[in-house]
């Protein structure tokens, strides 16, 4: 088990949000706060190691916490702000949470802390029916196999995993954590759902 200072946690927001029309999805609001501030309030109760990828309006992103763009070019998706992590983050386990999901779980930085051991690679979230690969923890040793895994263009994160010592973690209980608001009708159905 790892304490939560072992690990840095980013929130990702380094996306082209294609399918919110190109909005920095972290940005856009949910009952009158940016996506991003939701996150954030529940991660840092549980927390203080925070950072965030993003690609764009770093500036704004700054007022929220230390941020960092990708190292790869042309957005390649979750992946590439998992690489830049792995990169800029200075402790061996860093974790993941996207900005477009305003529900996280409470006790989300505990349940992974737990699960954590040096026989592992990577450990995602699974919710019972799927796994989350948004919502996980990488060790940093997987940074060279990601880094070539990148370099030959593969994208698919099963893939890796599959590379890797994964490890999967049940959030079987708590779906709404899952909850990430892509378009802006999703927003509108959530709006007032009380974070």
């Amino acid at each position: 088990m790892l304490l939560p200072t072992q690990i840095s946690w980013v929130i990702l927001a380094g996306g082209r949000a294609s399918r919110m029309n190109g909005i920095d999805k972290g940005l856009v609001e949910l009952n009158g706060k940016p996506l991003i501030e939701h996150v954030l309030s529940r991660l840092a109760t549980q927390t203080d190691r925070i950072f965030i990828n993003a690609n764009r309006n770093a500036d704004i992103y700054g007022q929220y916490g230390e941020v960092f763009a990708d190292n790869i070019s042309d957005y390649p998706g979750p992946l590439g702000g998992i690489h830049a992590a792995l990169n800029y983050c200075d402790s061996d386990w860093v974790g993941f949470v996207p900005c477009d999901s305003p529900f996280i779980s409470l006790d989300l930085v505990q349940r992974f802390s737990q699960q954590a051991t040096d026989e592992l690679d990577i450990l995602v979230a699974h919710d019972g029916e799927y796994q989350q690969p948004v919502f996980t923890l990488y060790h940093k040793r997987v940074l060279a196999k990601l880094t070539a895994f990148l370099e030959r263009g593969d994208r698919k994160i099963i893939l890796l995993y599959k590379e890797c010592r994964t490890h999967y973690v049940d959030f079987s209980d708590d779906k709404p954590c899952f909850i990430n608001l892509n378009t802006l009708q999703e927003l509108e159905e959530y709006g007032n759902i009380s974070s």
